[in-house]
């Protein structure tokens, strides 16, 4: 049940809005002055403050400057018979949610009441959501090449500073893996990491999900909601495959880099953002720049640092570490002893063009786990993994190369048109 605390100084006022709000299930709590509303939100935590502006003691434009300080997150209606204008612009710019004229409109208050609880859901969830997200599970990177060296160095230099990082590589060399490090590296450790997967979402919704939207803003726009750069406020924001985002979107996150300022779609009102930003993406930035898909001058703002992660037959050496890492991760999960994997089978995978890179790896050795006996022998591998072993091996280590079906699906789609002669762009 919420609880509302109503201050105002007239007694019948108060037992009216009581009854009101009393059968409209809300618990109520009243304080005569801006000083006794003081002391009871010291006390006790309130989901709105109903606060009237003319009161002895304390008035209700003192209250609210120390309100914001005691309870920042609760919103507050301020009411008044004596309001002006004036006093209802000073109010809001103070932080008061809604500023209402006595004698008061029921309904109006009773809905500015619901939008309100909205606004104390919203903030409940973005804490909660940066709780979650606050806690980055971070995986060792594996391997001990010279490539993956460079990477480290590079991360230990730059992590710790708020440069911005571009991180370029192909589907599933761990692109991903190196945005974590570099927060966990970082000064923002202990804020928000947010990922966001520019390609997943579609063109239309990028930058409600970036920006957020205020209520009524689009036809599903239901409430107000916070965007991933607020939700990644005093931390840091991954924008995966970047390349994938629309020009529009491209336009108000080089605003957002410039000026550290972000608009909702559908509202009229800066917020603040203190955000570092980390981008990576699987595309030459650079050819798209050419093709005018791709903004030079934001290219600019992100490429501070360049990253990039090599591929893993770039980085063969690094095999046998990932898979041994990759048998006690996989055999853990299913609760059962690692299973050894003979040498000659560990050269045998070495041996192999690995298109889809560490997520394909990932994926051979669980299937390799799971249909192998004792221990994972060359044989194992030549039966279940090597493209000659038969003809449905092929179609397999395709679908290990993606991550999800439609991105499969689009790929046979292009090949398909390949074959037709048609041209696809």
């Amino acid at each position: 049940m919420a609880k509302i605390l109503l201050v105002d100084d007239e007694k019948s006022i108060r037992k009216t809005l009581r009854d009101i709000l009393e059968m409209e299930k809300y618990k109520v709590d009243e304080a005569v002055d801006g000083f006794e509303c003081l002391v009871k939100v010291k006390q006790n935590s309130y989901d709105i403050i109903i606060l009237d502006i003319k009161m002895p003691k304390m008035d209700g434009m003192e209250a609210i400057d120390r309100l914001q300080e005691l309870s920042p997150d609760t919103p507050i209606i301020m009411i008044s018979g004596h309001g002006t204008i004036d006093t209802a612009v000073e109010a809001v710019k103070k932080g008061a949610f809604d500023f209402i004229q006595k004698p008061m409109d029921l309904n109006r208050l009773l809905i500015t009441i619901r939008n309100a609880m909205d606004k104390s859901c919203l903030i409940t969830e973005k804490k909660t959501l940066q709780k979650k997200v606050s806690k980055v599970k971070t995986v060792e990177m594996i391997g001990g090449s010279k490539s993956l060296k460079q990477i480290r160095d590079t991360i230990e230099r730059v992590g710790p500073t708020d440069a911005r990082v571009l991180i370029t590589g192909k589907n599933g060399t761990g692109k991903e893996l190196v945005a974590r490090q570099l927060h966990v590296m970082s000064n923002r450790k202990d804020g928000p990491m947010i990922e966001v997967n520019c390609a997943a979402i579609p063109s239309e919704l990028i930058e409600s999900e970036l920006f957020g939207h205020k209520k009524g803003s689009f036809t599903s726009a239901h409430k107000d909601r916070a965007g991933k750069f607020e939700l990644a406020n005093g931390g840091t924001l991954f924008l995966d495959e970047i390349g994938d985002m629309s020009l529009g979107a491209q336009a108000k996150v080089l605003r957002a880099l410039q000026e550290s300022r972000i608009t909702r779609v559908g509202g009229d009102k800066d917020l603040t953002v203190d955000v570092r930003v980390v981008a990576a993406t699987n595309k030459n930035l650079r050819d798209e720049i050419a093709k005018g898909n791709f903004r030079e001058d934001l290219y600019h703002r992100l490429a501070v640092i360049i990253v990039e992660v090599p591929s893993l037959n770039e980085r063969a050496e690094d095999i046998p570490a990932l898979v041994e890492y990759f048998i006690n991760q996989i055999c853990g999960e299913y609760g059962m002893a690692p299973k050894k994997i003979a040498n000659t089978a560990i050269k045998e995978l070495q041996g192999l063009d690995w298109t889809g890179n560490i997520r394909e790896l990932r994926n051979v050795v669980e299937r390799l786990i799971i249909l192998s006996k004792d221990d994972i022998t060359k044989k194992d591998v030549q039966m279940y993994v090597t493209p000659s072993s038969g003809k449905d091996s092929g179609i397999i280590r395709l679908i290990d190369q993606f991550s999800d079906l439609n991105s499969l699906q689009e790929y046979i789609s292009k090949e398909y048109n390949k074959t037709k002669g048609l041209a696809v762009v």
